[in-house]
C-alpha cells in the first residue's frame, strides 16, 4: 500500500507535539509528517525565526529530499496555514513536483493577512498576553504559570512577527486543488475567508466547523476524515 506524506506545519506557538490527536486518528494510508519550527520542542536549542523567508527556506529545508519519493499533501493551521501556501509554492519553484493538496485550517486567504494592521509581536507583556488570551488556544492552567509564559511568550512572538510582516504580493495561481476550514466564531470574515480562491485555479472547498480559532483541538478526527476523503482517490491500492 502507497502511503501518501502528510507534512503538518504547526500554528503559532506550536510545534511537532501540536498533531499527536491527528498522528492518532490518521488512516493507514496517511504519513503524517508534522514539522518543526526552529526555537521550540525538539529544535528548542536553535534561534527563533521571526521572518517569514527565513523561516520558509527552514521549512523548505525540512522537505525537500522528500516531496520527489511519493505523493504528498501540505496541512497547515493559522500561521500554519500561511506557510503551507509560501511553501507549496517554493517546492514547486524549486523544480519538485506539486502536492496533491493544500489543507489549510483557522486562517483568511494570504492577500487579507497581509493587509491587517495588528502589530502584537510590538506589545508589553499584559498586552500580548491579553492577546494571546483572546484566541481561545492557551490553556488557563499555562497562563497563570510564569514559568512557562517565560518560554512560551518569545516563542509567540516570534512566530506573530512573521505573521505579521508578512507582504502579499499578486503572482500567478497554484494549480493545486485547497481545502480550507474555518472555525464559525473566528475573528474573520467570509469575505476575506473565500480569497483563498485566488491563491488557486483548481477548485477550493470551503468548510466550516463550530467553534473559535482552536476548533481543531475539538475536531481532529472530523478533520483527519475531511483530509483522507481527499487523498484517498490518490492511493488505488487503498481505494480498492
Amino acid at each position: 500500500m502507497e502511503k501518501i506524506n502528510l507534512f503538518c506545519l504547526p500554528f503559532a506557538g506550536g510545534n511537532k507535539y501540536s498533531y499527536r490527536k491527528y498522528e492518532e486518528k490518521s488512516p493507514p494510508f496517511i504519513n503524517l509528517i508534522p514539522l518543526e519550527y526552529p526555537g521550540r520542542g525538539s529544535r528548542v536549542q536553535e534561534p527563533l525565526l521571526g521572518d517569514v523567508t527565513e523561516l520558509l527556506d527552514d521549512l523548505y529545508q525540512q522537505i525537500k529530499s522528500r516531496v520527489d519519493r511519493g505523493s504528498y499533501a501540505i496541512y497547515g493551521h493559522s500561521m500554519g496555514g500561511l506557510m503551507a501556501c509560501l511553501l507549496a509554492r517554493k517546492v514547486i519553484e524549486n523544480g519538485h513536483s506539486s502536492p496533491l493538496h493544500l489543507f489549510i485550517t483557522g486562517t483568511t486567504g494570504p492577500s487579507a493577512l497581509s493587509r491587517k494592521d495588528k502589530k502584537r509581536h510590538l506589545l508589553g507583556k499584559k498586552e500580548f498576553m491579553e492577546e494571546v488570551k483572546s484566541l481561545n488556544g492557551t490553556l488557563e492552567d499555562i497562563l497563570q504559570n510564569e514559568e512557562l509564559l517565560e518560554y512560551l511568550e518569545p516563542i509567540l512572538r516570534a512566530d506573530f512577527k512573521v505573521i505579521e510582516s508578512y507582504n502579499h504580493t499578486e503572482i500567478p495561481p497554484l494549480d493545486i486543488a485547497i481545502t480550507v476550514i474555518t472555525g464559525t466564531q473566528e475573528d474573520m470574515t467570509m469575505e476575506d475567508i473565500y480569497l483563498w480562491q485566488k491563491e488557486t485555479s483548481a477548485a477550493v472547498n470551503f468548510i466550516r466547523m463550530p467553534g473559535n480559532h482552536f476548533f481543531i483541538n475539538q475536531y481532529p478526527f472530523e478533520i483527519i476524515q475531511v483530509i483522507a476523503r481527499k487523498l484517498v482517490g490518490h492511493t488505488k491500492t487503498y481505494a480498492s
